[in-house]
């Protein structure tokens, strides 16, 4: 599949709107896990590497995330 089939197939506000859900996704868990880590433990460098951790985690299943939600199949 080419550049030329994707443009045709997906509109730039499609593109964005499915990008802006990706990164809500994302960023949703590892913000909450970072605040709630902080709030419970009180140490701010702690909840970092809590969020952090979190961020890659969900980033690791950000395409099956992706495909099952979007119905993407590029």
């Amino acid at each position: 599949m080419d550049k030329d089939d994707l443009l045709k197939r997906a509109s730039k506000k499609e593109l964005f709107a499915k990008g802006s859900i990706i990164a809500l996704i994302i960023s949703i868990p590892s913000l909450a896990g970072f605040f709630l880590s902080w709030a419970i433990l009180g140490n701010l460098i702690e909840a970092a590497v809590v969020g952090l951790v979190i961020h890659f985690v969900v980033m690791g299943f950000a395409i099956k995330i992706a495909k099952k939600i979007l119905g993407t199949k590029y």
